[in-house]
């Protein structure tokens, strides 16, 4: 029996990728302008106000997004991908442990400090939209980059690795929350909260590294536990 073979897709018309390709520019072009409304005039923006940072009518805005619950969602992913852009690379095993802990405090805090209406936008969202799922996201990217980072050294030592996951979500919800406090009641510095969040993500640390028997502390270097980790494994 001879089998009948399907037909063949047609190909993409070059015209139509160069368009898909022009769309996506200009929509990144709408939500940078977008971005740079809010840092100058604060979160409440008008469409026209990115349509008049652009040169264009505002209707030009709109037949890139499906009204301004779509245009709001991707402003927001568009501010966290930069965010963690900054903060994602501080998340990497160098120095000590204070040395990287203060890192990325002082990264996220710095952010939130430098572009205050870009956070107040992000934690804006309705609990129920798409970019409140994108925040989310991104806190479980940050949470698993250290998770994974936890359990890499835990098990050096022959711990279980499941146990890393709590800790290091429990400090990316930690930091969350002190931030937030801060940002809605501002009495304090940002090196002030700088401060605080260090030597408190410290001590969850070394506390937990303390009950599990592995050699931790602040002053530790990063290097020098995986060495001992895998010396002490051959």
């Amino acid at each position: 029996m001879t089998g009948t073979s399907s037909p063949t897709p047609p190909a993409a018309d070059g015209r139509s990728t160069r368009w898909n390709g022009h769309k996506a520019r200009r929509r990144a072009d709408m939500l940078d302008a977008a971005v740079t409304v809010i840092e100058e005039h604060g979160t409440d923006i008008s469409v026209q106000q990115i349509a008049d940072r652009l040169r264009v009518p505002r209707p030009v805005v709109y037949r890139h997004f499906d009204g301004r619950a779509d245009l709001d969602d991707a402003i927001r992913r568009h501010i966290l991908e930069s965010l963690l852009a900054e903060l994602l690379p501080r998340l990497r095993p160098d120095g000590t442990m204070k040395d990287a802990v203060r890192g990325a405090i002082s990264t996220y805090v710095g952010w939130i400090e430098r572009h205050p209406h870009l956070h107040r936008f992000l934690t804006a969202a309705d609990p129920h939209s798409e970019s409140s799922g994108a925040l989310a996201g991104a806190r479980d990217r940050i949470g698993g980059q250290l998770a994974d980072l936890f359990a890499e050294s835990l098990s050096r030592f022959g711990i279980d690795r499941n146990r890393a996951r709590p800790m290091a979500f429990g400090m990316v919800g930690f930091v969350d929350g002190v931030v937030n406090s801060w940002r809605a009641a501002p009495t304090l510095t940002s090196e002030q909260v700088e401060g605080i969040l260090t030597e408190s993500v410290l001590a969850l640390l070394e506390g937990n590294a303390r009950s599990l028997d592995v050699p931790l502390t602040r002053d530790t270097v990063i290097a020098d536990v995986i060495a001992r980790a895998e010396v002490a494994r051959a």
